[in-house]
């Protein structure tokens, strides 16, 4: 008797494609961004653009050519190139791509069936469950490895703002982004996405985008949408410590707790209260804030979900239908200009979906983020980084980056107070 996995490859690698993609990139100068030789000679410091190319994986998950990618793989991309197991090589383009999640939805431009891998529900895999990785590692070749379910639910990895995972042991290597996680059935459990190493290649510790958000990503896709929303329950939400579970009377600490609520949101119309705690969504316990965000991001807006409270003493039962999410003014960027210490830095509003997009605690509230800093600038003599946050100038609060404008056209050169916000800790700085 010989045991392989040669059968399950032959029906399931050919829906696993390689992802090229190319994007012209200016060449730049030294001078490029000085606010002073800007300008004298005029923002003329570009070369001749060059080629800059990317390779990873796909998955094909619809006959027509729909296919499934990390965003990562095709971020910025001018031209994009599906290859297929046997040879053949088409152009593609994006239908939809979501930072958040890491995820991209493309469509190969050809007008023929191609195969498929079947979505299976990530929520039924366990630990230990046997597993193939199918990828396209260094550029060498589709290639297949195997292994097992490490961990499930995997949460805190701080890979991108989505943080629910599956880890797998299953040799994955750059290349490898975008690839077919599938289980003994040869249904799609999971896209590839990343690996904890510390030399570049595979240690044995593997994370991927779950399938059942991969469907939910796709789906929109399909049906048009060229943005993901996530449903929108309206409370903000704490991981429990051992000193509140213990407080709470939990044998172990686990649980999503309430720390506020959007008014005439899904949660307060359910009921919901400050200080409760979100046990389990839909029968399946939540660990903790992001497990919970997750679940919510697959259930879909408009549905309703079951959750299991517990208020006070008592669990009870509620059920939460989710929204839209509210409409939130788009925050411009901004070049600072001027005769200050913060020429070259480009400013924003501070906003929810800009902190998670510059890694901000999510507890951080209000004021004005760096976006970017020119080199060579002020702004850069200052050390001032992306992501810092602008808090005070001149003894001044600033809540927006009117505030802050406000400030630097009416300041001394004498002598400049600043106070920043890096990381959790207040840099403060006196220039004159």
């Amino acid at each position: 008797m010989q045991l392989s996995f040669a059968p399950l490859v032959k029906a399931t690698a050919p829906a696993v494609v390689n992802v090229y993609a190319a994007r012209q990139v200016a060449t730049r100068s030294p001078f490029a961004g000085d606010p002073f030789f800007e300008q004298f000679f005029g923002q003329q410091f570009s070369g001749p653009p060059r080629v800059q190319s990317s390779l990873g994986s796909g998955v094909i998950v619809d006959p027509s050519g729909i296919v499934v990618t990390n965003n990562h793989v095709i971020k910025d991309a001018d031209e994009i190139k599906v290859a297929l197991s046997d040879g053949r090589e088409f152009s593609s383009r994006i239908l939809l791509k979501d930072e958040k999640t890491d995820l991209a939805i493309l469509k190969i431009d050809a007008k023929e069936p191609f195969p498929v891998l079947a979505l299976g529900n990530s929520d039924n895999v366990e630990v230990g469950d046997l597993v193939l990785a199918i990828g396209n590692p260094f550029g060498v070749g589709q290639t297949v490895t195997s292994g097992i379910v490490s961990a499930q639910s995997r949460t805190r990895v701080g890979i991108s703002d989505f943080d629910f995972f599956i880890q797998t042991d299953a040799a994955i290597n750059p290349g490898n982004s975008g690839g077919a996680l599938i289980d003994m059935r040869g249904q799609l459990i999971g896209i590839n996405t990343a690996i904890f190493s510390r030399s570049g290649g595979s240690i044995g510790i593997g994370f991927a985008i779950p399938s059942n958000m991969v469907r939910a990503v796709a789906e929109t896709a399909m049906k048009g949408g060229k943005s993901f929303e996530r449903p929108f329950i309206g409370a903000t939400f704490q991981a429990v410590t051992p000193d509140v579970a213990e407080s709470l009377g939990l044998p172990q600490p686990y649980g999503a707790l309430i720390t506020a609520l959007n008014k005439d949101g899904p949660a307060e119309k359910a009921g919901l209260k400050v200080g409760d705690l979100i046990l389990s969504v839909e029968g399946v316990r939540v660990d903790n804030p992001d497990v919970l965000a997750y679940r919510v991001s697959t259930a879909g807006i408009g549905n309703t979900v079951k959750l299991n409270v517990l208020s006070g003493s008592q669990q009870r039962e509620v059920s939460v239908t989710l929204a839209k999410p509210p409409v939130e003014a788009a925050a411009k960027t901004q070049i600072i200009e001027g005769d200050n210490p913060l020429a070259g830095a480009e400013i924003v509003d501070l906003t929810p979906d800009n902190a998670r997009q510059f890694r901000l605690p999510k507890t951080v509230r209000g004021g004005v983020v760096v976006a970017g800093v020119y080199r060579n600038s002020p702004a850069a003599r200052l050390n001032l980084r992306q992501g810092d946050i602008i808090r005070r100038v001149n003894g001044v609060e600033i809540t927006a980056a009117s505030d802050l404008t406000d400030v630097l056209s009416a300041g001394t050169n004498l002598l400049w107070r600043f106070e920043f916000e890096r990381n959790g800790a207040i840099i403060r700085q006196y220039i004159r």
